[in-house]
């Protein structure tokens, strides 16, 4: 008994000893730990970055779309991006899908000047392919797409980065929901570069100016027909370069493209010049803004020698209205708006709509039937200076929430594009050489959309919705033409009637905001 004792308290001892020397070796205060605190200035959502007077929010939200018909009108693969898209045949894709993530981060710092706010919303997408089955060499593999539609800083006033257009509606190109390819106002829902600065008068009353880099923003020029040597020595590819060819069906395959000439821009000199002016109260918002657009443009030939046009200004007004608290029930709103472009005609037919187009459908006269667009700020020919393209257009939506989980919208957009006398008359005189007698040359056009949605929202920041919509193509061609054959759309040189098109399209999504 004495021996085990002995042993115990040896082996006590021990342990203390051992014990002590450890705890020598500790700091006398354990460091406290930082824990993330909720920032409640600047709304729900927002934390303290540990360590920080920094407030940072981070949002977004994952979608998957299936679109079903029509050419594409929801962005996917329109009839600018793929010759299937409106060739109607067994190239064009029946569906289409995508599955998008977006991440936007958000953070904000209070100083003795004001708020400091950085803002970043990035998307990453999956589509359907664009394949065409004719040149198969060409197919291009569904591949991941990474966008940023915006990043900016906020500081007394001025905003310096990407982010919306000021000339832009609050809701874009989506008075109440829709495809991308409404006509009737701007839209830069994917951002282009700025630098603007925004007066607070106080009452949900402000004033902006900005200056905006058009080219920055998703296909943000509008086309600058140059038709100089447009005819059967030269033709436009699919990218929108020169191919030199003696074959003058190239040519004519362009124009019936909607390809009017050579997209011939110079190098940049002006930014877009913008103006708004803003009410924003309860009963809803009323906005005008304005823009000075600078058309400068490249050489009427390939070289320096043979000269160029003198630069001219674009401009564009639009007015936008927002009507809330409306009879019809609680969170009911009316979208409006209406815009006039002269030499500024992205600023109707918006970002995302396609700026060249065709379409085929049937005809019980010739082959087929084909109606084509080209849109354009202007127009010159050799020697000759820019002929401006003039545009109107208006939009609007009308929102309705059944109950709390279920809503309902229609909206429609229609605008109107029209060549000036010159230009023409210098796109006609290369449409002669395909027109079948009796037909009629005008490259004018109307282009409308209607549709209907609804929405349900079983829990909250999960909505599944069902949008349908009708497109049409209202050209002003008449007649019939000879064209050549359109390898791409699988098309066969042949006559086709000049007729106005239409399109139906059906998208489906699911989508959870976080």
């Amino acid at each position: 008994m004495k021996m085990v004792k002995s042993l115990l308290l040896g082996t006590a001892a021990g342990l203390i000893a051992v014990g002590g020397a450890q705890a020598a070796d500790l700091p006398l205060k354990a460091k406290a730990v930082e824990y993330v605190k909720v920032c409640s200035l600047y709304g729900a959502g927002f934390y303290y970055m540990p360590g920080t007077d920094t407030c940072i929010k981070l949002g977004g939200y994952l979608r998957a779309d299936a679109i079903l018909g029509g050419a594409g009108d929801y962005g996917f693969n329109n009839s600018v991006s793929s010759a299937n898209g409106g060739s109607n045949n067994r190239l064009t894709n029946y569906y289409y899908s995508r599955a998008r993530f977006d991440l936007n981060i958000d953070t904000r710092t209070a100083t003795e000047y004001g708020v400091v706010r950085t803002y970043a919303d990035m998307v990453f997408s999956y589509d359907t392919s664009n394949v065409t089955g004719s040149s198969p060499s060409t197919i291009s593999p569904s591949a991941p797409a990474l966008g940023l539609y915006h990043a900016f800083i906020q500081f007394a006033g001025f905003t310096m980065g990407r982010t919306v257009s000021i000339f832009d509606a609050p809701w874009q190109s989506y008075p109440a929901g829709g495809p991308d390819t409404i006509p009737g106002g701007s839209n830069h829902v994917n951002g282009v570069n700025q630098f603007a600065y925004t007066a607070d008068f106080g009452q949900g009353i402000t004033g902006s100016l900005a200056l905006e880099e058009e080219t920055t923003a998703s296909n943000g020029q509008s086309n600058l027909w140059n038709v100089t040597g447009f005819t059967a020595s030269s033709a436009v590819n699919g990218a929108g370069a020169i191919v030199t060819t003696s074959a003058a069906a190239n040519a004519a395959a362009a124009l019936i493209q909607g390809n009017y000439g050579v997209n011939d821009w110079g190098g940049t000199r002006v930014p877009d010049i913008i103006g708004q002016v803003r009410v924003d109260q309860a009963w809803g918002l009323a906005q005008v803004s304005v823009a000075a657009k600078d058309l400068h443009p490249g050489y009427y030939g390939t070289t320096e020698p043979t000269g160029h046009p003198s630069d001219k200004w674009g401009w564009a007004v639009q007015g936008s209205l927002s009507i809330k608290n409306i009879p019809t029930g609680a969170g009911d709103v009316v979208n409006l708006q209406a815009v006039y472009t002269d030499g500024a005609t992205r600023y109707n037919f918006q970002s995302l709509f396609p700026q060249s187009f065709f379409m085929f459908s049937g005809s019980s006269t010739a082959y087929q039937s084909i109606g084509f667009a080209g849109l354009a700020d202007g127009v010159f020919g050799a020697g000759g200076s820019i002929d401006t393209v003039k545009t109107w257009g208006i939009r609007g939506g009308y929102t309705h929430n059944w109950t709390p989980n279920w809503a309902s919208a229609v909206y429609g957009g229609y605008a109107q594009l029209k060549y000036g006398t010159t230009g023409k008359a210098l796109i006609c005189a290369n449409f002669a050489s395909i027109a079948v007698a009796g037909s009629t040359c005008n490259p004018d056009f109307n282009f409308g959309v209607v549709g209907v949605n609804t929405v349900w929202t079983p829990v909250k920041n999960l909505a599944f919705t069902a949008d349908l919509s009708w497109s049409r193509l209202d050209q002003k061609y008449s007649g019939a033409i000879t064209a050549p054959a359109i390898s791409t759309a699988a098309k066969p040189g042949a006559v086709y009637e000049l007729k106005d098109q239409n399109s139906v399209t059906m998208m489906l999504r699911a989508q959870r905001n976080f």
